[in-house]
């Protein structure tokens, strides 16, 4: 009985309803002005309205985007498998997928289709999306740092991660003083010039690094935690210099920046005297996955963003103060698994091939078009290598470490890929370093994180030839001769 009258109010509410529309049609093609004739199209004229319009939708900026997001993920995840297999970290692949997707290869073998792609009009949009992905990713990196490991490890630590910082910087300086007349840009200072390529070369990724060291099952070792400790501590010290050179440069002068790192100082004393203890009432009180629902999660995206934006008004970068932001979460670890594991795969998984390929099409390897710019790249690897691998190398051993541990303190810390990606654009946004200059550190970020991996097995393969040399040499007696 229920079904058949279930059938009869259907049939009565669509029937009836349908036959309201049929009037209603009826009735209003009454009221049209007489004497209006309305023509038929052709089929051929109808085709050709179906086509035009067809067109119109595909080049919708929506349209282009959502293009742009589904090749860029399905580039960047078939190059990062292909470094997987080849012992390379799946940012590598991603990193390499932006330049395949560039003008360096795509946009030179396929100008047409490239074009179309990744219209110049459409740029912007693919920017902005990519450093919203940016700010979320520096949020995770903030919260994975792990404060009290610096704290236990500071002594050696602090030398190590300096010694990695300042060598490098002041070598990128030394750099900057023989390139600045031929490769700056017009009207920049030397002292921003230089300052920045101070910063690239100092930079640690330490999400790659992070990632080298799981993937090797040696995150949980002494040398593990030693490098990674090295790396956050380098961060932290890193983003605050960074922070300071994007106060001078947006200055114009160090006097003149004052002002800015003041008020700077200021947003770190709010964030960590007011903002990280309201938070850790907050996160205590909601620690379970039950408890930390869509209004919680509300705060934090809110305090996130309005950290994010003082300090882009500031004029130290937003990435900055979504970095602070992940600082001064609560330390419960439970409550940042949580959270980290909601924004986790969203933003490496979507939202960061973006920025790779947005990094990807302002890479132009085809500027690099004569021998001496090939060898002024080298020499910028070259001075990256010595002044990280090295640095770090030779601060490790100072401070009590063997050869085999100290060479591979060296070797992560030279690391650099997105980290260095980050800084490079913000340069390049800045007008601190030309089209050609990016270019080539875009190169240098490449080779150093690729020869990580080869290093590591290097030094491997040689300290344990150097092990069984010694067993031959110096044999263990287990019974004296009588």
């Amino acid at each position: 009985m229920k079904r058949f009258k279930n059938i009869f109010f259907y049939a009565t509410v669509i029937g009836g309803f349908s036959g309201l529309i049929y009037l209603m049609y009826v009735l209003g093609s009454k009221l049209q002005t007489k004497g209006t004739v309305i023509v038929a199209s052709s089929e051929k004229n109808q085709l050709h309205q179906f086509i035009d319009s067809l067109s119109h939708n595909l080049q919708h900026p929506l349209a282009i985007l959502l293009a742009q997001i589904v090749t860029i993920i399905l580039v960047a995840r078939l190059f990062g498998w292909i470094c997987t297999k080849i012992g390379q970290p799946t940012v590598m692949g991603e990193i390499v997928a932006g330049i395949v997707l560039g003008p360096s290869l795509f946009g030179m073998y396929f100008p047409e289709l490239s074009a179309s792609l990744f219209p110049k009009a459409s740029l912007g949009n693919l920017q902005f999306l990519s450093q919203v992905g940016l700010i979320l990713f520096m949020f995770i990196i903030g919260m994975e740092l792990d404060l009290k490991m610096l704290k236990n490890k500071a002594k050696d630590v602090v030398i190590i991660s300096h010694a990695s910082i300042i060598i490098p910087f002041s070598l990128g300086m030394t750099l900057a003083y023989f390139i600045y007349e031929t490769y700056a840009p017009a009207g920049v200072q030397f002292s921003s010039f230089a300052l920045f390529l101070g910063i690239a070369m100092s930079i640690t990724a330490f999400p790659v690094l992070a990632r080298i060291l799981q993937e090797r099952g040696i995150h949980k070792t002494r040398l593990g935690a030693m490098v990674i400790t090295c790396a956050a501590a380098d961060d932290i010290t890193g983003w605050c210099l960074l922070a300071a050179v994007i106060a001078i440069v947006k200055a114009g002068s160090f006097a003149s920046s004052l002002y800015v790192m003041l008020l700077a100082g200021a947003y770190v004393s709010l964030m960590v005297k007011i903002v990280k203890p309201f938070l850790k009432k907050v996160g205590d009180s909601n620690a379970s996955r039950q408890r930390l629902n869509k209004p919680v999660m509300a705060i934090f995206f809110v305090i996130l963003m309005i950290s994010a934006y003082l300090t882009e008004v500031i004029g130290i970068h937003a990435l900055f103060g979504a970095f602070m932001a992940g600082v001064v979460m609560p330390n419960n670890m439970n409550f940042k698994n949580i959270v980290i594991e909601k924004l986790e795969d969203v933003t490496l998984v979507l939202l960061l091939p973006l920025f790779f390929v947005f990094t990807g099409l302002r890479t132009q390897v085809g500027l690099l078009n004569d021998l001496h710019l090939w060898l002024i790249t080298g020499a910028i690897i070259l001075v990256a290598v010595a002044g990280k691998f090295l640095g770090s190398a030779l601060a490790a051993r100072f401070v009590g470490q063997n050869w085999k541990d100290s060479l591979t303190i060296g070797a992560l810390m030279n690391t650099r890929g997105l980290m260095e990606l980050i800084v490079l654009n913000i340069g390049y946004d800045l007008g601190v370093i030309t089209p050609v200059v990016f270019t080539m550190m875009v190169i240098m970020a490449l080779v150093t994180t690729f020869m990580t991996g080869p290093v590591l097995n290097l030094i491997n393969h040689i300290f344990k030839k150097e092990e069984a040399l010694n067993v031959i040499t110096h044999p263990k007696i287990s019974d004296p001769v009588s």
